[in-house]
């Protein structure tokens, strides 16, 4: 299993007002969903982090996000030790597969694949 990026998310009121305080760190928007907007750094893409409004598919929210090349792999990993899942592997419409785990920590970690 490869690793493709660890994107911290951090939960917004006010996405726009968020995108405009990171802007002057030296992050750029790169994805926009209305409810979730990434913004990375323009020398080094896979530098980046995600603001979230309410989830549109999910009850909870994420406080990371970790991009894996086989979710279906990790999710069978993950269920085999007994994590607990607080949202089901599924396609999102938006072109991803995830689904959100547990992590010891009592943190929810989204684990995506895109398709």
């Amino acid at each position: 299993m490869s690793i493709r990026r660890v994107v911290p998310d951090i939960r917004s009121e006010d996405l726009e007002e968020s995108r405009e305080f990171y802007g002057l760190l030296g992050l750029v928007e790169v994805m926009n969903q209305g409810w979730v907007m990434t913004l990375a750094s323009p020398s080094n893409p896979t530098a980046q982090l995600t603001l979230m409004g309410a989830d549109s598919t999910a009850a909870v929210q994420p406080d990371l996000s970790i991009e894996v090349d086989d979710v279906d792999a990790v999710y069978e990993a993950v269920t085999a030790q007994g994590a607990e899942i607080v949202h089901p592997l599924r396609d999102e419409a938006w072109g991803v597969r995830r689904f959100f785990v547990i992590d010891p920590n009592g943190r929810v970690v989204n684990v995506v694949g895109h398709r």
